[in-house]
């Protein structure tokens, strides 16, 4: 017996999802997702598509925000990092449920140890099967706790720009750093009254992060600073996240103070300026009598603090009460905004008879020395004509590139440790590294990211090989999305920093196990995605491809791809000392 074809039910895909309405009144989850991130500012997301969180894309599009699909979360990660980092704004990645969400948290750890604001948002099963083993079902609010500023799931539709607005002000909370927050399917999908749901009015749910602290140690550290015979400052990354380098410029100017930049802050003084110093980090701290450090820790990349003269008197300025007088003593601390204080050192110490500006001469034209001698010591490894190509030159050669508008992104171990012994980036924000987590895998997402930031700027990665083999496949998602950059690869077929360490513990025999690679021709990679790709095994040809490279990624739109062999036998002085463990 048949039955009739009035009987018959077809059920398809989008009969489970739900209905789009076409009420002015009635407003869906992922409509509110998108109408929180722009009060936030928010204007790319990015992304790689999963079930659980269509509804925010439609949002998306009938709101202005951009949407960048990725091929891996890694990347969407890093980019929603990278997208903070350039702009100064709030980042903002949106992932599926499980693995989706997984394979975001490198991304996600890497702005938490930055101190970078990314909101992450993800998806989960449906409430309706919460604890019922749904599709990609995983505690992701417990699992991101620990490396986020916010983590909470949302439990109602009507709160859910409410709870957005909430996982975004704990990104600016003290130091920046990222949230996670999670909207279950049905609750993402459901559509309800407009006059049901709670939405924070943009400007007056917030409270200023540019916080003075302490107006009496504002004074007692510019007592210090004209009194000082021999200061030095370290400009870390929150000045330039903080966006306070312009206050920070002052004050040294103003002071005639050495400064010494590290991480994001790297660019804020250009080369040539009297105040900007690079290499004499370690003479000035041994000789200095006043230290201020700023918006960086006392963490693996400063000894712990242990550098630094006891005898000294060392002044610490952090947004983060916690880092403050961590792993090390200081003589005062400051919490607070880092350009807001130091434009208040600056007018404190104004009006004096005497601010030691002129004293302090003699210091400088030390280190000025000291700095000129050093770089001189280092001249033969820069303009080595070695084959297979010293990696000292092509750090040499990637600075002699760049320009004021090129932004500079490190992305590997060995190879970009070295390069920062040369480059020495323009212009505020033209460079980019991993920060403290130390992740391989973050330049693509930066790269893509930064492209999209500053259009007219060029944008130049330089990986190792390993790390370019982690995420170089969202090199076609940069292409198609107009971002096209210049990556400089060094290839020395091997995870190199780390093969050190093998080599001096364990020998030859056993320490080569675990850190080799195949030796890859990696031009064809670009060639493959419609852009321009060349092998370089000539040291005297690093320039003229790196050339050919900027012609053809202005020419084409197409990113380009520059592999560089270099010496597997050659490390920084860092790797052979093992600092990073120390």
């Amino acid at each position: 017996m048949t039955t009739p074809a009035r009987q018959l039910k077809t059920t398809t895909a989008v009969d489970t999802l739900a209905r789009k309405s076409s009420d002015a009144g009635i407003i869906s989850g992922g409509h509110l997702v998108a109408q929180a991130l722009r009060s936030e500012g928010v204007d790319t997301v990015f992304t790689l598509c999963g079930g659980h969180i269509i509804d925010t894309y439609d949002g998306c599009l009938d709101h202005g925000i951009r949407i960048i699909d990725v091929r891996h979360e890694q990347v969407a990660a890093h980019a929603a990092d990278g997208y903070a980092r350039q702009t100064g704004g709030l980042g903002c990645v949106i992932t599926t449920a499980g693995p989706g969400f997984t394979n975001a948290l490198t991304g996600i750890a890497t702005a938490f140890r930055s101190e970078s604001p990314v909101l992450h948002i993800g998806g989960q099963g449906a409430l309706s099967q919460h604890k019922m083993g749904s599709l990609q079902d995983l505690p992701h609010v417990d699992i991101a706790a620990p490396i986020t500023k916010f983590s909470a799931g949302v439990r109602s539709t009507e709160r859910i720009a409410d709870m957005v607005a909430m996982a975004a002000r704990e990104c600016f909370a003290g130091a920046p750093g990222p949230s996670y927050l999670e909207i279950p399917r049905d609750v993402l999908d459901r559509e309800v009254p407009t006059g049901d749901v709670t939405i924070p009015e943009p400007g007056r749910y917030r409270a200023s992060t540019k916080s003075l602290g302490d107006p009496d140690d504002i004074e007692k550290l510019a007592r210090l600073l004209v009194k000082s015979e021999r200061p030095a400052i370290l400009l870390g990354a929150q000045v330039w996240m903080s966006r306070g380098h312009e206050q920070a410029i002052e004050l040294v100017r103003t002071l005639n103070i050495p400064a010494y930049m590290n991480g994001a802050s790297r660019g804020l003084l250009p080369p040539g300026d009297p105040h900007y110093f690079h290499r004499t980090r370690g003479d000035a701290f041994k000789q200095a009598d006043v230290i201020v450090i700023v918006g960086t820790p006392f963490d693996f990349r400063m000894g712990y603090g242990r550098r630094l003269r006891d005898d000294a008197t060392i002044v610490q300025i952090d947004l983060d009460y916690r880092t403050v007088g961590k792993n090390r003593d200081v003589s005062l601390g400051l919490v607070g905004d880092p350009g807001v204080i130091l434009g208040a050192v600056v007018d404190a110490s104004t009006g004096r008879g005497d601010n030691g500006a002129k004293r302090r001469k003699p210091w400088l034209e030390t280190l000025r020395a000291i700095e000129e001698q050093k770089t001189e010591k280092l001249m033969p490894l820069f303009l080595s004509d070695a084959e297979p190509i010293h990696p000292y030159r092509v750090a040499w050669e990637l600075n002699e590139f760049l320009t004021e508008d090129t932004v500079y992104i490190g992305d590997g171990g060995d190879v970009v440790t070295i390069s920062a012994q040369a480059v020495q980036p323009r212009a505020p924000g033209n460079w980019m590294d991993p920060g403290a987590l130390g992740g391989l895998g973050v330049g693509t997402g930066f790269s893509l990211a930064t492209k999209l930031a500053h259009p007219s700027k060029e944008v130049l990665c330089y990986y190792g090989d390993g790390s370019f083999g982690m995420t170089a496949f969202d090199m076609e998602t940069a292409n198609r999305f107009g971002a096209p950059y210049i990556a400089v690869i060094g290839n020395n077929s091997a995870m190199n920093q780390i093969r050190y360490g093998q080599l001096a513990k364990y020998g030859e025999a056993r320490g080569n196990i675990g850190n080799l690679l195949g030796d890859v021709p990696f031009s064809k990679f670009a060639e493959m995605l419609g852009g321009y790709g060349e092998e370089v095994r000539d040291p005297n040809q690093i320039a003229p491809a790196l050339r050919r490279a900027r012609e053809s990624v202005n020419g084409t739109g197409k990113s380009a791809v520059i592999n560089i062999w270099v010496d597997p036998g050659e490390w920084a002085p860092g790797t052979k000392r093992q600092t990073m463990y120390k």
